[in-house]
């Protein structure tokens, strides 16, 4: 019983109900590639609450959160990048990182 719910985090990423992703989305190293498959999936979706959006960027943050704990540095990386390519593939303004200055 206790492995099933800690493993809960896996079950929605994996049987998503508002999105159908590409197997092993997550694990991709191309930021872009992510970013394009993430936004079709949402695009694509006809069971989605929000914008296809809003969506999307909601199953990148929700698997960096959950996730991001047991995740190589590498790929965190590789994640947030992918976040600021799906902003650009909508046509949204990046957000400035933390510690930068403009």
């Amino acid at each position: 019983m206790a492995a099933k719910t800690q493993r809960w985090s896996q079950d929605v990423t994996e049987h998503s109900n508002a999105l159908d992703l590409d197997r092993g989305v997550f694990s991709w190293k191309d930021p872009a590639r992510i970013a394009r498959s993430l936004k079709r999936s949402a695009e694509r979706s006809t069971r989605r609450k929000g914008s296809a959006y809003g969506s999307a960027m909601s199953m990148l943050t929700f698997y960096l959160n959950r996730a991001g704990k047991n995740l190589p540095a590498p790929q965190k990386q590789v994640l947030a990048r992918a976040k600021d390519k799906l902003r650009e593939a909508f046509g949204r303004e990046p957000r400035p990182r933390r510690g930068t200055t403009s």
